[in-house]
C-alpha cells in the first residue's frame, strides 16, 4: 500500500505540473498539445545536467540545476509553437504535433550524438544519473519521499494564486476569454500569451524530468514519456482548467497508473490474472472514458486556439 502511494504521489506531480503548463497556456489563448514534446526536452535537457555534474556536487546544488535545466530547455523548446502560433499566426495544433514528433526525435539524436563521442561503439539513446537522482529523494522509513512531490504541491497553490489573485493571472485569462477586450484596456496579447506559452514551457519540461526519475537511474530517450504529455491534457480537460481540479484530477489518473507498477503486491489484483499489459492501459483508457462524459460540458476558455487580430472586433 505504501508503494501505491508513493507511485501515485509522484505520477500525479508530473500530471499536476503538465497539466498546469497546458492550463497557463491555454489560458492565454494558445492550445498547447505539444507538452508531450517538451516534456521529452525538458527532460532531456535535466538527465544531461545530472551525467555531467560531478559526483561531489552537493545535493542543493544538484537539485537547483537540474531544474533549471529541465525549466531552461522546456521553455525554449515551447518558444517554436509561441513564435509560429502568435507571430506567424500558424495553426496551433498543427505545429504542437510537429512538437510532438520532433522532441524525441531531437532527443534521441542528440543523446546518440553524446554517446558515440564518448565511445563510438556506444549507439544508445540511453543517459544515466544514478547518483545525481539520489539528491531528489529522501527516505523516510519504508516510504521514498520526492522533492518534486513538494515542488508539485507547491506550484499547484502558486498556480491558483497567480491565476485568481493576480493582475498577472487576470490578464492572461482576459487574453484566453476575449483579446480584443483585453487589447482595449491596454494589455498586450502577444506579451501575455508568450508568456502563457513560456510557462506552460517551464512546467512541461520540469515534468519531463520528473517522469524519468520516477524509480529508475537511467533513461533511453527512444520511450518518449509514454503518452503523458496528453494524458496531462485529458487531466487538464477533466479539471475544467481549474488548478485545483487538475490537482484532484491527476491524483485519480496518477493512482491508476500507479497501479501498473504495484498491482503485484495485492493479492485480490493478482487473483484477477490480468495481463499486465492491461493495467499499463488503465490511465488512457480511464481518461477516454471521463473525456466523453466530461466533453460536453466542458468550459474552454473562449478565444483558445483563434490567432489573435488586433483589427477583428
Amino acid at each position: 500500500m505504501l508503494l501505491l502511494i508513493q507511485y501515485t504521489l509522484i505520477f500525479a506531480s508530473v500530471l499536476i505540473l503538465v497539466a498546469l503548463g497546458g492550463c497557463f497556456s491555454e489560458h492565454s489563448g494558445v492550445i498547447n498539445i505539444g507538452l508531450e514534446g517538451i516534456m521529452v526536452m525538458g527532460a532531456l535537457g535535466g538527465a544531461l545536467m545530472m551525467k555531467y555534474l560531478p559526483d561531489s556536487a552537493p545535493a542543493p546544488v544538484v537539485i537547483l540545476l537540474v531544474v533549471l535545466a529541465s525549466v531552461l530547455v522546456g521553455m525554449i523548446f515551447s518558444l517554436l509553437l509561441g513564435v509560429a502560433a502568435i507571430h506567424f499566426n500558424a495553426d496551433q495544433t498543427l505545429v504542437g504535433t510537429a512538437l510532438n514528433l520532433l522532441g524525441p526525435a531531437a532527443a534521441v539524436v542528440i543523446v546518440r550524438a553524446i554517446n558515440m563521442a564518448e565511445n563510438p561503439d556506444n549507439v544508445s539513446s540511453t543517459v544515466a544519473y544514478k547518483v545525481a537522482k539520489k539528491a531528489f529523494l529522501i527516505r523516510i522509513g519504508k516510504f521514498e519521499f520526492s522533492w518534486f512531490m513538494l515542488f508539485a504541491l507547491l506550484i499547484l497553490i502558486a498556480s491558483y494564486v497567480v491565476l485568481y489573485k493576480t493582475r498577472f493571472g487576470l490578464r492572461l485569462m482576459a487574453c484566453g476569454e476575449h483579446p480584443q477586450a483585453a487589447d482595449s484596456v491596454g494589455i498586450n496579447v502577444f506579451k501575455m500569451r508568450y508568456a502563457g506559452v513560456l510557462i506552460s514551457g517551464a512546467l512541461g519540461g520540469l515534468g519531463g524530468l520528473v517522469y524519468i526519475t520516477a524509480g529508475v537511474s537511467e533513461w533511453k530517450f527512444e520511450n518518449g514519456v509514454a503518452g503523458f504529455g496528453f494524458l496531462a491534457l485529458a487531466v487538464m480537460i477533466f479539471g475544467q482548467w481549474k488548478p485545483v481540479n487538475i490537482g484532484l484530477a491527476a491524483l485519480l489518473f496518477g493512482l491508476f497508473r500507479a497501479l501498473s507498477n504495484v498491482y503485484t503486491g495485492f493479492d485480490a489484483l493478482v487473483a484477477l490474472k490480468l495481463p499486465s499489459t492491461l493495467y499499463n492501459m488503465f490511465p488512457y483508457i480511464i481518461s477516454l472514458i471521463v473525456l466523453v462524459f466530461v466533453s460536453k460540458n466542458s468550459r474552454a476558455p473562449k478565444a483558445e486556439g483563434i490567432p489573435y487580430d488586433k483589427g477583428q472586433r
